[in-house]
């Protein structure tokens, strides 16, 4: 797709316009109710969705379908990060009624993050192609990773750990014993410190470049313009924040998420690789957009359904179990 700088100048001003409305929306601390959540969160998709025709409408065919597959893809491997956000909330103790503003200010740094990873991808990929042998290696490798990860997390508790540059940062500036309502920055003693909300800021702004090393590569196997990994991250990511509070809840019962998406990457990294030999004169075929789409989304669906009906299960299991336990007390006080 060829893009004018003028397309570039003005999409990252209509993106900043809808992140500027986002802000103002949630500018006062409350907490977001699962309807506000719900309705925010169609709203973001229905923009995506109208961004995505919009590329139909103007005759950019391919630029639409590869948009979609992007998308659908980096939203579903941003739901896992939710996992980890409600980690860093619990590790913090946010208070409630200030997650939203974590949220949108944390994502807001994950995605500057992020275009500077995607401009420094689509960079590499310009001048070295053999590069699509290493990105589909490593998600293959992450494929089997997420799967082994999935398989320990069954049996241990996941918790938080603060990465090293979040540590230097909280050492070299202190950090304050208490939340100061939105203030990022107090005056203790004299000296300068950060207050807890700007650091739990940090952390999930930071802690999204660790998922960035997998979501990047892995939509450099579906599209390589960069303009439309640029704004299928955004779109991605911007409706993160409603998300979080929409289905914070039934994260828990996505039990086979972890190895619905490691099957995504898998077929993407087998994907890249097959693009790579083509590349170098191999005959082998490629996998086409249309083709990704419909895996991707049929992925999606089967892990949803597989999770809901192993999630029926265990709760049934544990209410039978519930009732033996009743009943051999009762045998036991008569």
């Amino acid at each position: 797709m060829d893009v004018s700088g003028t397309l570039w100048v003005l999409t990252i001003l209509g993106l900043s316009a809808l992140i500027a409305i986002d802000f103002f929306i949630g500018r006062k601390p409350h907490d977001v109710t699962t309807k506000e959540a719900g309705i925010w969160t169609i709203v973001w998709i229905a923009l995506a969705a109208l961004f995505g025709l919009g590329l139909l409408f103007f005759g950019e065919t391919q630029a639409s379908g590869e948009f979609f597959a992007g998308f659908i893809t980096e939203k579903s491997l941003s739901v896992d990060n939710l996992f980890v956000f409600v980690l860093i909330m619990a590790k913090f103790s946010v208070p409630s009624h200030l997650q939203q503003r974590v949220l949108l200010v944390g994502v807001l740094i994950a995605l500057v993050l992020r275009a500077i990873f995607i401009a420094a991808g689509a960079a590499v990929i310009a001048n070295f192609s053999w590069v699509f042998y290493i990105f589909g290696a490593f998600l293959i490798y992450t494929a089997w990773k997420l799967i082994q990860e999935a398989r320990a997390d069954e049996e241990e508790e996941d918790e938080f750990e603060e990465n090293r540059l979040l540590k230097s940062i909280e050492r070299r500036f202190g950090v304050a014993d208490r939340y100061h309502g939105t203030k990022l920055f107090i005056r203790n003693n004299g000296k300068r410190v950060l207050t807890p909300l700007m650091v739990v800021m940090l952390a999930i702004g930071t802690t999204d470049v660790l998922f960035a090393l997998d979501s990047i590569p892995a939509i450099f196997g579906l599209t390589q313009d960069p303009y439309i990994v640029f704004t299928a991250n955004a779109f991605a990511l911007m409706g993160l924040r409603q998300l979080y509070f929409l289905i914070g809840g039934l994260l828990k019962k996505l039990v086979h998420l972890s190895y619905g998406l490691s099957v995504i990457l898998g077929f993407i990294g087998v994907k890249l690789v097959l693009h790579a030999l083509h590349e170098s004169g191999v005959h082998v075929p490629e996998i086409s957009i249309p083709v990704s789409l419909g895996f991707i989304c049929a992925v999606l669906v089967i892990t949803t359904i597989t999770s809901l009906i192993a999630n029926k299960k265990q709760e049934a299991a544990a209410a039978a179990e519930a009732d033996r336990a009743a009943e051999k007390s009762s045998s036991i006080d008569a």
